[in-house]
């Protein structure tokens, strides 16, 4: 019995010891992340014009563009990390990850998780549609199959004003990427996208199909794209932050936009 007394002691000390270390780490991550000199980034490399790759498996985008700016203003290297977008809140709490950057929109729900930065840029949602199917606007989307990415904003506003689209359509079918979900549309297997603008936008302008798609913006709120950080890490926050002030006040984020925006 006093063996085992003693062992379940020690079993708590190790624990707790474990505890306070790893609760250090997390209320110093700053520190760690300066001396190792990369930031480690969550994205979706598949996310046009934020986030993707060419034919070369080069990784570019404007959210590329601008984390490498930041992180230049910061003192450190940027580490891009392709992860599961459905489990990018995950990443970031497993400290997989040190950030979200990745068109990642700033909602109530995901703030109780996360911590965001300063916004940088606007989105909104929008249909997408065949003109071949004769759907010109989302009240006729009764009765039909709907696509929508999995974790996505899109997926939390169809949740959340559900008398838009979510009563209205016969079913959804999820997705891991807006690629393979413009397939589905493409192949008639869905009769309608809900997708990020800034996605659709830049995905039709480079499409040889565009004329045969439509566009509608939905009732939604508009949304902000933000970095997603840890709520323990302050220190990386508030240096985010800055970065970002300065490259606004420099113009270097004007022409980032512009270089992807037009």
């Amino acid at each position: 019995m006093k063996k085992i007394i003693r062992f379940l002691c020690l079993l708590i000390i190790v624990l707790a010891s474990v505890g306070v270390a790893g609760c250090q780490r997390q209320e110093n991550s700053w520190q760690t992340i300066k001396s190792r000199g990369t930031l480690v980034i969550g994205v979706d490399d598949s996310f046009v014009p934020m986030d993707f790759r060419q034919k070369n498996g080069k990784l570019v985008g404007f959210d590329v563009d601008l984390a490498k700016a930041v992180c230049k203003e910061i003192g450190l290297k940027p580490d891009f990390q392709t992860i599961d977008w459905s489990m990018k809140e995950t990443e970031l709490r497993n400290g997989t990850i040190d950030v979200i950057w990745n068109g990642y929109t700033k909602t109530k729900a995901r703030a109780k998780k996360v911590a965001f930065s300063k916004p940088y840029l606007e989105n909104d949602q929008i249909l997408v549609t065949r003109k071949n199917k004769g759907i010109y606007n989302y009240r006729q989307m009764k009765g039909k199959i709907l696509g929508v990415q999995t974790g996505s904003s899109g997926a939390d506003d169809l949740d959340n004003y559900p008398k838009v689209l979510k009563k209205r359509v016969k079913s959804t079918v999820l997705y891991d990427t807006y690629n393979n979900a413009f397939i589905d549309l493409k192949a008639g297997r869905i009769d309608g996208l809900l997708i990020d603008g800034v996605y659709a936008n830049y995905y039709l302008a480079h499409s040889k199909y565009q004329k045969e798609f439509k566009k509608e913006k939905l009732p939604y709120p508009s949304e902000k794209f933000s970095v997603g950080i840890n709520k323990k890490d302050k220190t990386l926050k508030n240096k985010i932050n800055q970065a970002l002030n300065h490259l606004e006040k420099t113009g270097k984020l004007k022409k980032i936009r512009e270089k992807w925006f037009n």
